[in-house]
């Protein structure tokens, strides 16, 4: 089995992570279309290597993640494994030409997705995906992209911050306190407003995507030093910086969901020379870095067929030399408070 981290910050038995989570975003078949069976055997395989953590959204493929979720989780026990899933959009039915997410989402359900982070569209949502995912109960809920990524600017987030607070926070709490979920937070892809949350509110675990790797450090500033005082838990996704980490300064590497601009292909290429001269494969030491932080609780990388999540093993069990660490401090690649 993978090694698990628990945590418990309210006392209540709290939950039993994989260090390797699942990231179920690419099963809404992002950026390209599998089919129901190739995306049961990715899952299938994640199980088989002791994968128990699962995360998904009403996002990711229109709803199309939860629903294969559905299939590969009926028969599982509920208590064997942990589900996250995400509120803030609500899915309305559109028809193929004027749906979201086209270029982006293939072969899905035609909707578009209408943020809302009210109290109402809160337990709504929760509501469509204990239906899409066939289950009696979710364990952690996150308020989804609550970030400038996702709304444009500063003053767009801060809107939907307040709007959040006012509503969707508000029913989370109720949420919890009932033990309908054990856990909530935001699932955002910045640091600055995972720390506006913990200075407002009573949360327990955030999933930060893509902002602590090896080539992003900046949420030791403040935000992490402030989760791990407060026994909040920490999941990251995108270890890999949407792709570059994986596969090295390639042509046509990913990085935040697009091409790698030539800094960050240059980072990558000093990064991977470290690591090979360590003998150390670049995608091992990413995820293991990650994992390094002691707010951390788990770490999801995406996988869309079952070569990756068989990578994405073998980097979760990778051993890497204290001496690698070392070597990246020393050469200014690391940062010199980042915890190794």
């Amino acid at each position: 089995m993978l090694p698990t981290r628990h945590w418990d910050r309210l006392g209540n038995g709290g939950l039993t992570f994989t260090e390797l989570g699942f990231g179920a975003a690419p099963l809404g078949n992002l950026y390209r279309a599998i089919s129901d069976d190739d995306a049961h055997a990715v899952l299938e395989a994640a199980w088989a290597g002791g994968v128990r953590h699962y995360d998904t959204a009403p996002l990711y493929g229109h709803g199309l993640s939860e629903t294969r979720l559905n299939r590969f989780l009926r028969g599982k026990r509920r208590d064997d494994y942990v589900l996250a899933s995400k509120i803030g959009r609500l899915l309305r039915a559109a028809d193929e030409a004027t749906r979201e997410g086209i270029g982006k989402w293939f072969d899905v359900p035609a909707r578009i997705g209408v943020y809302d982070y009210g109290y109402d569209a809160t337990m709504r949502s929760l509501e469509f995906s204990l239906e899409r995912l066939g289950v009696d109960r979710i364990d952690i809920l996150y308020a989804h992209d609550l970030d400038v990524f996702n709304h444009g600017s500063e003053a767009a987030m801060l809107a939907r911050l307040e709007e959040f607070m006012a509503g969707g926070y508000l029913a989370l709490l109720a949420l919890r306190d009932q033990g309908v979920i054990r856990a909530f937070g935001a699932g955002v892809n910045e640091w600055q407003p995972c720390q506006w949350l913990l200075e407002r509110g009573d949360f327990d675990v955030f999933l930060l995507a893509g902002r602590y790797t090896l080539l992003e450090q900046e949420a030791l500033n403040s935000f992490l030093p402030m989760a791990t005082a407060r026994g909040v838990g920490v999941v990251v996704g995108g270890p890999y910086n949407s792709g570059i980490l994986a596969t090295g300064p390639v042509t046509g590497a990913n990085y935040n969901y697009q091409l790698a601009p030539d800094w960050v292909m240059e980072r990558a290429g000093q990064l991977q020379a470290v690591c090979t001269a360590h003998g150390v494969r670049l995608v091992d030491a990413a995820f293991q870095f990650a994992l390094r932080h002691p707010a951390v609780v788990s770490v999801i990388p995406g996988g869309q067929g079952v070569a990756e999540m068989a990578g994405n093993l073998a980097a979760a069990q990778a051993v890497v030399p204290p001496a690698l660490w070392q070597d990246l401090k020393a050469k200014g690649l690391l940062r010199a408070d980042a915890p190794v």
